[in-house]
This record gives structure tokens, sequence and C-alpha cells, in this order.
């Protein structure tokens, strides 16, 4: 887990929030690592193998409320914390620049920490932001209480974190001291990136809250992902090193046995047992939580793979990836490749009666939650690599902020075709999504309905719905939604995104000779 943010943006960026970071017991205790690191184990393959399969089988995370560590187990821990301090500088070649302080913490403590800091003014406005933006997306359920949700998890999740303020690893009294030492691995390499990139300044790095701009840029948007992307980077780095100190024993790591990484991220959506509240909870926020672990880590993975330790730990460091999309896919982040910007509209001339409320990114995560949701993880593993950007303006009318928020989303695809699959889906999803869902006849070509078989969406498509109109527009490889906003706005922002094209010119009198008479 890592500290607590200065702030907390949109709805994606709710992946950056590291309110929804604590969650390595039920990361150190997913289903199929046990089994896989035990395999890697076998008396044939290496002598330690009963060690290895001691260090890999974690206690279960599950104990009373009142159970506590004895006085022996924590000091134990403590003397722990330099030895595996040392396995994790020589994992990641990080150096050890200090000691790293330590302290023993209880479950109350770090609660109220936590619901101290979301209690705050700022924070509140943006959890509230940030929950009606997701409500609106249909990516949380209307009655789902985020702020409830996320105190309610990190007391059931959490199990230690490096507080980079005080340069201090907190070790949890409640928490089996077995279960710990895994999670200290993870915890302790934070420390040696705090060490040598200052951790707090380094997530923050280029990353500015976009509701306070008036002037927004293209640039703005895509620079709204930094902290999702370093975030998954710098958990990244911590879960592989808890990787390797798992298998070590059994003289295997992430690099040689990257089979134990996929088990290890397709068991974190599974939860276990004793994970009720997560177990619970909406498809998107278990994406959320754990996306800058499971993600986070196959990136190192690939990294490790492509150029070793120093690329993938202090080379991903030095020279971040910026957006989602490279994250999942470290071959974009590996080539350079970059994204042309996308046209945006004028927006507080299309949108002058209503007053902005949230803006932010839509990236690849994003789209991939969208389409995972509405279609399945199948269609969605297929369909989100053609993602090439997005970004979402949301709004009330002037004076009346108890309307249904308004909402304006443009995405764009690698060819018309995927953007036009994109559109179907996502009209679909509209009869899930809203209570009362009529088509109205437009006249530009396309289907008559967006019906269930409906593969593909082109032209222009009106909805009503109890909250006012929504239109879909797919021009090319561009897609333009537009919910529960006016006609003249929706008609302005079009015009604005597609500009019709100039008339062309007659030709003058042909130079060519006519017939001869």
């Amino acid at each position: 887990m890592k500290p607590m943010p200065s702030r907390e943006k949109s709805c994606r960026s709710l992946l950056a929030c590291p309110l929804l970071a604590g969650c390595l017991l039920l990361l150190a205790n997913c289903p199929g690592v046990d089994q896989l690191v035990a395999a890697q184990a076998t008396p044939e393959s290496h002598p330690a193998a009963s060690s290895a399969t001691q260090a890999g089988t974690l206690p279960a995370a599950s104990q009373p409320s009142d159970s506590k560590i004895t006085p022996q187990q924590a000091d134990e821990l403590f003397r722990d914390v330099d030895e595996i301090l040392k396995f994790a500088s020589d994992d990641t070649a990080l150096p050890i620049k200090k000691e790293v302080k330590r302290r023993l913490t209880s479950r109350d403590e770090v609660v109220a920490y936590l619901e101290k800091s979301m209690a705050e003014d700022k924070n509140a406005q943006r959890l509230r932001r940030s929950a009606l933006v997701l409500k609106k997306f249909g990516l949380v359920p209307a009655e789902f209480d985020l702020q409830r949700f996320l105190v309610s998890l990190l007391r059931e999740q959490v199990a230690g974190y490096y507080d980079p303020k005080t340069q201090t690893v907190n070790l949890l009294d409640w928490v089996d001291a077995d279960a710990q030492r895994p999670v200290l691995a993870h915890e302790l390499t934070h420390a040696l990136q705090d060490q040598s990139f200052g951790l707090e300044k380094w997530l923050k790095a280029g990353d500015t809250d976009l509701d306070e701009k008036k002037n927004l840029t293209y640039q703005d948007f895509e620079d709204d992902e930094i902290a999702e992307a370093r975030q998954a980077v710098v958990e990244g780095e911590a879960m592989a090193v808890l990787v390797d100190y798992i298998l070590a024993p059994a003289g295997q790591s992430l690099l040689a046995s990257p089979r134990v990484a996929q088990a290890l991220s397709d068991g974190m959506l599974l939860g276990t047992a004793d994970s009720p509240q997560f177990q619970n909870a909406p498809v998107f926020m278990k994406e959320a939580l754990t996306f800058p672990y499971r993600y986070g880590l196959e990136f190192v993975a690939a990294l490790l793979k492509q150029g070793g330790k120093d690329k993938a730990f202090s080379g991903a460091l030095q020279d971040p990836p910026r957006t989602t999309r490279q994250i999942m896919e470290p071959r974009v982040y590996l080539s350079g490749d970059h994204l042309e910007a996308m046209a945006l509209p004028d927006f507080d001339r299309d949108l002058k009666n209503y007053d902005r409320f949230d803006v932010g990114a839509m990236g690849e995560f994003d789209v991939a939650m969208l389409v995972d949701q509405y279609a399945g993880v199948e269609v969605s593993r297929d369909l989100y690599p053609h993602w090439r950007g997005g970004y979402y303006y949301s709004a009330h009318p002037k004076g009346d902020p108890s309307a249904p928020l308004g909402l304006l989303y443009a995405s764009r695809w690698s060819d018309g075709e995927k953007a036009s699959q994109f559109a179907a889906i996502y009209a679909r999803a509209l009869e899930k999504r809203y209570q009362h869902v009529r088509e109205v006849a437009m006249s530009a070509p396309g289907p008559a309905h967006a019906s269930r078989d409906v593969e593909s969406l082109t032209g222009s498509h009106r909805w009503l719905t109890e909250d006012g109109a929504v239109v879909i527009e797919v021009h090319g490889e561009t897609v333009l939604i537009t919910e529960s906003l006016d006609q003249a706005a929706t008609e302005a922002l079009e015009r604005d995104l597609f500009p019709p094209e100039p008339p062309s010119q007659p030709k003058g009198p042909s130079s060519c000779p006519g017939p001869a008479r």
C-alpha cells in the first residue's frame, strides 16, 4: 500500500487513489499462487523444496479483530526488516541508502487515519464527484456508497504500508507474522524507491487537477493518467519483489517462472472466502483495486524480460509510462509509440448553459471496463487494444445542480470498424443503465435500433431516457456520445468535433480541344 493521497480526481482516477491500495492480504493469498509456488519446488528441481513450499503457502488472512501478534513475534518481525530490505535491494538493484524506520500499528489507527483524510472537505468532494461519474457511466450501482466501501474494504484488507512522510514501514499488530514477511518485501521495495527517487514527489510529478484548469488542452487530458501509470510502476515493482521473495527458497524468480505472475494476476480478481467486501464489490471496483498490482506486475515482468533489472526497476522510475495503455500494453511503452492529439470542442461556448462538474481522461483501462461489463471479457480483450484516445466532460444545467448529470464522452479507435463496434456495445448497454429507453428515428443512416444482435453502429442515433436524451454519433474513427444534454448543446458539440467538409469547387473550362466539327 502506498501513502495517503494528497488528492483524488475523476472516475478513472480511482486507480491512482491509495485509499484503494491496501489489498496486500488479498494479493498475497489469492488463489492459485500457493500451488504454483509449490510446483516450482519439487525435490528434483531444488534441494530447498520444503522451505519453498512453506514460504509460498501464506497463512490465511482472516483473523478475529481482537487477535494480536505476540511481543516476541513483533520483535522477530522488526529484526527481519533489515534482512528483507537487503533482499529487496539485491532483487531490484536499488541501493540501501539508510535504515528504514519500523513501527507496529493497530487496525483502529489505520482506519482512523483513512477516515480523517476522507472527511476533509476536498477529499470528500472528490469522492462525491468520482462516485457520481462512475454511476453515470453505469460502472457502479446508483445506490453504491463509495466512501463507506473504501473504509470497510481497507479494514478488511490492509496488510501493511510504507509512509514516505515519516519514512517508516508500518507493521500491523493484528496480522499473522508469517503473512507479513512477504508483505514486508513489497513495502520495503517502496522504501528503496523512496530513498532513490523521493516516492511522494515522484508520484505527484506532472499530475494536476483538471477541475482547477480553465482552458483545457488535449495534453491536459493525456496527462490525466500519469498518476495511474506511475502507481502501476510503483506497485508492479513491489509485487515483483514479493513474488521473488516467495520463490527464492526454491531457487526460482519471476523472470524464470512467468506462470506465477499470471496466476497471481488471475487470482487477484477472485478474492478469498474471508474477503466479503472485495468479493461483493462491483466489477469496476475490483478491477480498479487490483489494476496497479496486476497490470503493474505484468508490465515489470515484460521489462525484466526485455532489459533486465535496470530496465524494470530504476529504468521505469527514471522514464515512467504516462498512460494506462502503456501499462496494459508494455510493447507500446517499449516502442515509444505516441498517440496523436484528439480534437476538443469549445467547452465554454458549447456548454454555456451548464456548470462544469468533473472532467478527465477515459483511458484504455476505462474502455476495457466498459466493454468488459457490457459485452464480456473476451470481447473486451479483443477491442480495447484498438483504443486510440478519449476524454469525458460532465456538467449540470446552470442553477440546477440536482438535475441529471450531463455527459460528453468522445473516443477514438484504430479504424471505423472498431469505432462502430464500440458504439454498438455502448448503445446496447443503455437498456441496462436506464429504466426507460426509446430510440428516436434520425435521418442519418444506420440500423433502426440498438438491439442485442447489432454488432456495429454507424451514423447518428438518439434515444430518450428518464434522464433525458442520449446521442451516439460515429464519424470515421471517432465516437461522440452525449447524455442528458439538451439538443442545442449536443448539436454545438457535433459541429465542433465533426465540422462539415467544404463544398467541392466546380471545375473550370477544360483546356482540351473539343471534337472536330
